[in-house]
């Protein structure tokens, strides 16, 4: 039985790989050499994946036809405690006989008995196969490695042995699969990166096993890192048994394909990994609305099949055909979502500005906190609303804080109520990061329209990090990008129950034309101080003044309260005296009513 990718091949090559399904393996061999032959010759003709499912007795159950880097696999019983009683062998086109990651992934999920991937080239005398097999550690089922070999040493393979010893630990052990992903971080960038590289990680639920750090002044097109330091990494993956590979830079889809290859496992790079945490973190519509924008614009680019050259979109002569093709389809697909995602950011963006607008008209000022992702920002203002929230809104959810990178990234604003009974808006933004993907700032353009919106920005800043004089470098950066560097700002210096007196010093000299406050948000450390240093360096557009309202215009009153500050309030003979604190359009309208 022959199934797969069968569509535009030649019968005569379907016709031997159904006459190949009625040989025979010797049981207690993988493989037969008239196997071997058969799939290699197909491989070589096809440029595609062949694989071969084999039960216990030798017997050939299916032959399969995939496409130049993947192969169906055949539907297996999968038995509690035993192994599934099935191999597979499979050829690699490209010649590399390393074991993929959905090879591996296979194996383990179906229990195959094993897999055996052939490396084909010209040199059909010098093949090279690499054998995977189930093991067991510590109660969970892992892959292993065998390979690369040649032809002679996988026939002389025991693989009835070997089964046996699986299965018999099988057993005798409450067998689990381990679905924890563990990770070697590879850069070619400072160790200040690997290290966020490994926070970043952590976000995300991934063990790192190994970090690798390679000084590199040019960046190799294929591998990033060059072929012998792709090898010894796969050398490394397997005696960790590491099963994702992140790298520290931005890889073309064409980089992260020749490197799994090579690595035999799963690989992603810093972008992919931001994004995914973005992704597990956005709870607003809005934040999910702007993660899938980005992710969308980070996939369009990397979508592979036959390309530009045989596409049947087109007019002209030889554009005639079926219809589109799968990888056509797919771009159309998500330029679609981008175009529909767009037109939802831009309904939110209509909708903030009229949230704005309101508070413009209200005389409320408006507080950014910005600052380097896990800077303490959250925190802060959870802290803050405590402090000094205004009691309609002292109810309000806390937004979500840990000690993470990205805890947060949904936009949230609450009201306080300054020292000098003014009323701010404090919003919490998004943290900023080195390297920050140019999709995910284009895609949060409408989140941080509220820093350009700021009177005053709290520059929050973790100043027990080594790097953070990095960190505000990085989110200066970004405030450059988005025109705001000029407002008024406050570094607040954050963390100092974990900092250094010496890196205290060193930022506080370094930025002395900035106001530096020193609090910990966490601990509640001179906040009452940072709200003053808020209300003095906080642009007063208040005008304060006096009226008199007779006792026959009372809806003034009732105005009065609702369009500004009341600081006080008496009853005379003569009207109802108030002092207020208003903008330009309350002072005009009760111009008549103001007194000395």
């Amino acid at each position: 039985m022959v199934y797969g990718n069968i569509d535009g091949v030649k019968n005569s090559i379907l016709n031997k790989l159904e006459d190949a399904c009625e040989l025979s393996v010797s049981k207690d061999c993988i493989l037969s050499v008239e196997l071997v032959d058969i799939l290699v010759e197909v491989t070589q003709n096809l440029d595609r994946e062949i694989s071969a499912a084999i039960d216990r007795k030798g017997k050939i159950l299916s032959m399969a036809i995939g496409d130049s880097s993947t192969v169906e696999l055949p539907i297996i019983d999968i038995r509690e405690g035993r192994l599934s009683g099935v191999k597979i062998i499979h050829t690699h086109p490209n010649g590399n006989s390393r074991l993929s990651a959905l090879d591996m992934s296979a194996l383990v999920k179906l229990k195959l008995d094993c897999i055996v991937a052939i490396g084909v080239n010209q040199d059909k005398e010098n093949l090279k196969y690499n054998i995977g097999f189930c093991g067991i550690d510590n109660g969970i089922l892992i892959e292993e490695e065998v390979g690369p070999i040649n032809l002679n040493e996988v026939i002389e393979y025991d693989i009835l042995d070997k089964v046996k010893y699986i299965e018999k630990l099988m057993k005798t052990s409450e067998v689990i699969e381990d679905d924890t992903e563990r990770a070697i971080l590879v850069g070619i960038g400072s160790e200040e990166d690997l290290s966020e590289l490994t926070e970043l990680a952590r976000a995300c639920n991934v063990e790192t096993v190994d970090a690798i750090l390679q000084n590199r002044h040019k960046i190799d097109a294929a591998l990033y890192i060059g072929r012998g330091k792709a090898e010894e990494i796969a050398g490394i993956r397997q005696s960790l048994r590491a099963n994702l590979v992140i790298f520290d830079d931005e890889l073309s889809g064409s980089q992260v394909r020749n490197l799994e290859e090579v690595l035999g496992c799963k690989v992603i790079d810093r972008t992919t990994l931001i994004l995914e945490i973005f992704a597990r973190r956005a709870r607003t519509r809005e934040a999910k609305i702007q993660v899938e924008l980005a992710q969308l614009k980070y996939r369009l680019p990397r979508l592979t099949g036959l390309g530009t050259m045989l596409s049947r979109t087109g007019a002209g002569i030889g554009t005639r055909g079926p219809g589109e093709k799968k990888l056509e389809i797919d771009k159309r697909r998500i330029r679609e979502g981008i175009f529909d995602l767009n037109k939802e950011l831009a309904k939110i963006r209509t909708t903030r500005s009229v949230q704005r607008e309101k508070r413009s008209r209200d005389s409320i000022s408006k507080v950014s906190l910005v600052g380097y992702t896990n800077s303490g920002k959250s925190t802060l203002r959870n802290a803050l609303c405590d402090l000094a929230a205004l009691k309609s809104i002292a109810q309000k959810d806390k937004v979500f804080e840990a000690d993470m990178l990205f805890a947060t990234l949904d936009v949230t604003t609450r009201a306080l109520l300054l020292p000098d009974n003014r009323v701010a808006a404090v919003t919490d933004t998004v943290g900023f990061i080195r390297k920050l993907p140019h999709d995910l700032v284009e895609a949060f353009k409408s989140t941080l329209e509220e820093v350009v919106y700021s009177d005053l920005l709290l520059h929050v800043v973790d100043v027990s990090s080594e790097t953070a004089e990095l960190q505000i470098e990085a989110v200066d950066s970004v405030l450059t990008e988005l025109s705001v560097i000029d407002k008024p700002v406050i570094l607040v210096l954050n963390k100092i129950d974990k900092a250094t007196p010496e890196n205290i010093i060193k930022i506080k000299e370094k930025y002395k034309e900035l106001k530096c406050i020193e609090i910990s948000a966490k601990n509640g450390t001179n906040l009452e101080g940072l709200l003053i240093d808020v209300c003095k360096e906080l642009p007063y557009t208040l005008k304060k003044f006096n009226v008199l309202i007779p006792y026959t215009d009372q809806s003034m009153v009732a105005y009065l309260h609702r369009g500004s500050k009341v600081d006080s309030e008496e009853y005379n003979e003569e009207g109802t005296l108030m002092s207020v604190q208003g903008d330009n359009e309350v002072y005009n309208k009760c111009q008549k009513y103001i007194i000395d």
